[in-house]
């Protein structure tokens, strides 16, 4: 089979003017692309892009391609989520071919669901493509599962990040389970307030956790520590956002697993399947 064959047969998506897809752009790696995401951004007029969408992926798009960051990062916002939710809207209304790149899934921690009832408000029509979500992305690259039958029958994807007041309202007790995993997006700067809750709901001071900076790509950092020792590690490693925090006991598996995973190299069938597809629409 023809690699545009495989893109247009296997991701059967068609953009058309006046449309905005909300696509999932994965934790990194341009090889955990969606085909259907792929599609999609090559035939975007316009992306609008979140500053955890990597540079590869982004030059998955045409030259011609107008882009639009509104990337989000602590107390330093391109534009306001409202902003974000108008340009949407103009865009679209400007008859364009609209793809809207989230960093990992984009119902996952990513507003997806907020833009799209945005889009539905103003009788926009959208697609929703679902992304590698950085929890799978970093655990897997990572060297442990977020589930396994001897040690988590359960996985929580939990925000780490406070309310405008400040406040970390989270049902500590369901996340200190045993054989539970969860998954803090965002908790970096909430380490100290992470750790102590969950020791307090039970959990012990050696209970296994992973630190992993800016998972799935070249510049990838994991750290294998607990949660009496997170907050030291944190300032001694100098672990910067996006860290991804796990907390777990399916963690103590990357001992095992991680010197024998082999590391995949850079796909190099992703520029080529996007060149593929180019070709096929210039026909």
């Amino acid at each position: 089979m023809s690699l545009h064959r495989v893109v247009y047969d296997v991701a059967g998506a068609a953009l058309a003017p006046g449309e905005v897809a909300i696509v999932g752009a994965g934790p990194g790696d341009p090889g955990l692309l969606t085909l259907k995401a792929l599609a999609l951004i090559e035939q975007a007029d316009c992306l609008v892009f979140d500053r955890l969408v990597s540079a590869e992926v982004l030059a998955l798009a045409g030259a011609n391609v107008e882009r639009f960051y509104v990337g989000k990062a602590s107390r330093c916002h391109a534009l306001s989520q409202d902003e974000t939710n108008a340009l949407l809207v103009r865009l679209a209304r400007e008859n364009r071919r609209v793809v809207r790149l989230k960093g990992g899934d984009p119902y996952i921690f990513g507003r997806g669901g907020e833009e799209a009832e945005t889009l539905v408000a103003n009788g926009i029509g959208f697609h929703a493509v679902p992304g590698i979500t950085s929890a799978q992305g970093c655990a897997a690259y990572a060297g442990f599962p977020l589930t396994h039958r001897d040690y988590a029958q359960s996985v929580t994807f939990v925000t780490g990040h406070c309310k405008s007041d400040g406040e970390l309202a989270l049902d500590w007790q369901a996340l200190a389970t045993p054989r539970h995993t969860s998954v803090f997006y965002m908790g970096l700067s909430n380490a100290a307030l992470i750790s102590r809750e969950l020791m307090a709901a039970g959990l012990s001071a050696s209970h296994p956790v992973a630190l992993v900076e800016r998972g799935t790509t070249p510049a990838q950092r994991r750290v294998i520590t607990c949660l009496g020792e997170m907050t030291r590690v944190i300032e001694r490693e100098r672990l910067t956002p996006p860290t991804m925090m796990v907390v777990g006991e399916v963690v103590a598996l990357a001992d095992t697993l991680m010197p024998a995973q082999v590391e995949a190299p850079v796909p190099a069938a992703l520029p080529a399947l996007a060149s593929a597809y180019r070709e096929k629409v210039a026909l």
